[in-house]
């Protein structure tokens, strides 16, 4: 009797914690419903905000362009050391580099001019080991090189023959003073490597390939390098990164990933007028006509919050739905009474998850469960708390996906490809990146904002392509329009075919 009754205790106790746990969840869900429903309000982007985006966008390009220093412009638009686009004559095999995250990516392509085009491209995507992003910098540098000479063996030109040329992407804040130099100015994207600060990236690269044995060297540098001001806190803030190619001018010109891309893209298709970056950050370059610059010389960088950027690109993302999860745990207990405590660790969410999770089609929401419990070591979630998980990737993913998509009409704007005559040309805008190419919901959404902000007939003109290793090709090509081996033959031939004068000895 004693043991049952003992029995009977625990289970009515058992009960009644669960009771009681069951009472608490319902007391807080209301709250979590709120918090839910606020993120949502916040993150709307109505149609008439994201107009007013764009044209902002396009007025602070302008002031940009015109502004003599920081104060004259919300957006850097900063000088480029590009002064010439690929034609289709380049000849030769060139290599490009792009490190831009935590990814680097080589790529190999043999050009053969007019009529031959690209005879032969290959590619590798290679992860930097976290403990490089924190290193030295030669071990960062002879990791890259190293690499670059496993990737570069196949070439059995490579020893003895002429010097290969490498257009290097290298999308950190820089200064550069000619098309294959420029300092760092400082790390982003996660690295943090103070030596490398104020340093040569160039040189860098090049002393690291010179002890791997590697006869190369960095024809182009092709570098992101648009630093906002302070931004403002509301929603049209530009803070934008967008460069821009200034043709046709006696000055050579800064150029990025952005621009590496806008060059690949353009070597395919004439009709591309824009080139955008949407990943792990986020960037744009266009081609500027020099009577809209009467400046010359470009802003210098300085520190800024980049508020836009981190509203739009693949490296905070996750970070903000981390953010946005962690409030829910704290003031409505959506995982329990007990806050996990992975869920405190900053970037431990990546964008890769959150898409996972936003395109979760199983009937229980399984994809999200699982990722909950790997990623936060939340187990056992209800259908309720999975459902909210969603709404929360959706609200901060389409609130990005819709901000880029009125970047883009900002630019389109600014070019007067928009309620003009030019409007109706077609305009190609070509998009590389990770966060664009893999997560569906957003590339459909940056399409579809697009055309609800361009109008019907505009939209018809304008086509986004994706433009998958672009930015690396290009880098590639930028080199090859930059080479010193076309130069060093015409000189040659012209030597060669000058008529020879006798001289008294002879």
């Amino acid at each position: 009797m004693r043991t049952a009754a003992a029995a009977t205790a625990v289970v009515c106790a058992l009960a009644a914690a669960a009771a009681e746990v069951v009472r608490r969840r319902t007391r807080r869900w209301p709250r979590a419903e709120e918090i839910v429903r606020q993120l949502e309000e916040a993150c709307a982007t109505p149609t008439e905000r994201l107009k007013q985006v764009a044209q902002a966008m396009a007025a602070e390009m302008h002031a940009g362009l015109l502004a003599a220093d920081a104060g004259g412009s919300k957006l850097r638009m900063l000088p480029s050391f590009v002064d010439k686009l690929p034609t289709g004559d380049e000849e030769g095999l060139f290599y490009g580099l792009d490190l831009g995250g935590t990814n680097f990516r080589v790529l190999r392509v043999q050009l053969g001019g007019k009529e031959r085009g690209i005879i032969e491209q290959e590619s590798k995507e290679v992860p930097i080991p976290p403990h490089l992003m924190f290193g030295s910098s030669d071990e960062l540098f002879d990791f890259i090189a190293i690499e670059l000479a496993d990737f570069a063996a196949k070439d059995c030109l490579i020893e003895g023959g002429r010097q290969r040329e490498i257009g290097f992407t290298f999308s950190f804040p820089m200064r550069q003073s000619s098309v294959s130099t420029g300092v760092l100015v400082k790390w982003t994207k996660g690295f943090s490597i103070d030596e490398t600060v104020g340093k040569d990236i160039s040189v860098e690269l090049t002393e690291a390939m010179e002890r791997q044995h590697l006869d190369m060297r960095v024809a182009a540098l092709v570098n992101p390098n648009i630093f906002p001001v302070d931004p403002p806190r509301t929603l049209v803030a530009f803070i934008h990164r967008i460069l821009r190619f200034k043709m046709h001018c006696a000055l050579e010109m800064q150029v990025n990933d952005a621009v590496g891309t806008l060059a690949g893209s353009r070597f395919y298709d004439k009709d591309v007028v824009l080139a955008v970056i949407l990943g792990t950050g986020t960037n744009a370059a266009y081609v500027e006509s020099s009577s809209a610059i009467p400046r010359c010389h470009g802003l210098q960088p300085q520190s800024g919050e980049m508020i836009f950027e981190k509203l739009i690109s693949g490296m905070y993302l996750g970070e903000l739905v981390r953010r946005v999860l962690l409030r829910l745990a704290e003031e409505a207990a959506l995982f329990g009474d007990t806050v996990p405590s992975k869920l405190e660790e900053p970037f431990i969410l990546t964008t890769p998850v959150v898409s996972a999770m936003n395109h979760d089609t199983t009937s229980n929401l399984g994809v999200v469960g699982s990722k909950l419990k790997e990623i936060f070591g939340v187990d056992g979630t209800s259908m309720d708390t999975r459902r909210m998980v969603v709404r929360i990737c959706d609200a901060i993913a389409e609130r990005a996906a819709r901000l880029a998509a009125a970047g883009i009409a900002g630019v389109l704007l600014k070019q007067g490809r928009v309620g003009s005559d030019d409007g109706k040309k077609k305009a190609v805008v070509a998009v590389d990146g990770g966060l664009f190419e893999h997560y569906s919901k957003f590339r459909r959404c940056v399409k579809s904002t697009l055309r609800e902000l361009l109008g019907e007939d505009d939209s018809e003109s304008a086509v986004i392509k994706l433009a998958n290793d672009g930015s690396s090709i290009g880098a590639a090509l930028v080199a090859a329009s930059h080479s010193h081996w076309p130069l060093m033959v015409r000189a040659l031939a012209l030597l060669l075919l000058q008529p020879r004068t006798l001289s008294p000895m002879q």
